[in-house]
């Protein structure tokens, strides 16, 4: 019998049930509270945890390095390299405002920014679904079953109370932590371990101060190395970069040209000697105080366990197998990861990866199949 001759279509037969969800996000930051408010949108149920005592991830500066997690890699020179109408989501423009503390600029600082996602989160009603100091520790599927998987989400309240290890069972999880806490070391430099002087990566720089009157080796070119540096010349006797394996570009070339009495540009650094030399790739080297390694950052998850489903590949900078890096095909939609997408107009592109999260939780638009990835 033909479908309209009283047999049930196929198609709408197979047409999943629009439902609500009880989901969790990974992180307080910019991409976890886009996917927060389009979650909300589609009439999910929505908590986002966020281990830092305020929403804005790695916005949210903090002076102190000392305590055992340091969630934050900006340091107090941080300022925007793309202009503030490219950091706006969608409908809600990163637009100046008045008041003592807030920066009017283009290109602000960090704080400005973080302003920025405490207005959002304000303007959207976000707050109330944020448990602030609040620690993800383990994060399994309670059940292999495809149809019946939960997620089992073990959290920690950093700052003690009633409920300091909680487990509650969640529909979906959003993974949103961001791509710059988990700092890389670069592996072509001989001798880190034998070096007995200071050595830290970017992560830990906050301000020049500490550095006053030493030779400080800055490793890496890129836009923390550039900052540091620069940061750095004011107070430093000498400032040594050390450009990547591509060298340095003209931009860095100029800068360095520009700051000639203090800083210096160097090839890539080789080896770091026990007697507090740095040599580089050209044989030269100079005597250091410290080396900084303005290296990256790697992707990591120790809270995640998928049984192997989803894994971060040795070199820490491949997080897989992602369909369009957002959904594990053998996981999805319950499984979903916003925001690890690199070289990208963040709040634009994680506005479209929350909104697809939150329809496909709900059943409105399809994720992937294994299929799609061969």
């Amino acid at each position: 019998m033909a479908a309209g001759d009283g047999e049930p279509d196929p198609a709408v037969q197979q047409r999943p049930q629009l439902q609500s969800k009880k989901v969790c996000v990974v992180g307080g930051g910019m991409a976890g509270l886009a996917a927060a408010r389009e979650l909300r949108r589609e009439g999910h149920a929505v908590t986002v945890m966020e281990q830092s005592g305020d929403v804005g991830g790695q916005w949210l500066y903090d002076p102190t390095t000392t305590h055992g997690v340091v969630p934050s890699s900006a340091y107090a020179c941080l300022r925007l390299r793309t202009p503030r109408e490219a950091m706006s989501f969608s409908d809600f423009q990163f637009l100046p405002r008045d008041g003592p503390s807030r920066d009017p600029r283009r290109f602000p600082g960090h704080r400005e920014v973080h302003f920025y996602l405490r207005d959002f989160c304000a303007a959207f009603g976000l707050m109330d679904a944020v448990r602030l100091n609040t620690r993800v520790v383990r994060v399994a599927p309670t059940s292999t079953t495809t149809r019946q998987r939960q997620w089992a989400v073990r959290s920690v309240r950093l700052l003690g109370g009633p409920d300091d290890d909680a487990r509650v069972v969640f529909d979906a999880v959003v993974v949103a932590t961001g791509q710059y806490s988990h700092p890389m070391l670069p592996s072509d430099i001989e001798g880190v371990g034998e070096w007995r002087r200071r050595q830290l990566h970017s992560h830990l720089y906050r301000t020049p101060e500490p550095f006053r009157g030493e030779a400080v080796v800055v490793v890496g070119c890129g836009d923390s190395g550039t900052d540091i540096a620069l940061d750095l010349r004011r107070v430093a006797r000498e400032v040594h970069l050390a450009a990547s394996s591509e060298g340095a570009t003209p931009a860095v070339s100029r800068m360095v040209a520009n700051h000639g009495d203090v800083l210096r540009l160097h090839p890539r650094a080789r080896r770091l000697h026990a007697d507090g030399r740095v040599s580089f790739a050209d044989g030269s080297s100079v005597v250091a105080d410290t080396v900084i390694f303005c290296t990256g950052y790697g992707y990591s998850f120790p809270f995640l366990d998928t049984g192997g489903a989803v894994a971060v590949g040795d070199d820490g900078c491949v997080v897989g197998p992602l369909f369009e890096h957002v959904f594990p095909p053998s996981l999805a939609p319950s499984l979903s990861f916003v925001g690890v997408a690199r070289k990208v107009l963040v709040p634009w592109f994680v506005e479209a990866q929350a909104r697809w999260v939150a329809q496909a939780c709900r059943g409105s638009t399809p994720t992937t199949t294994s299929a799609a990835l061969t």
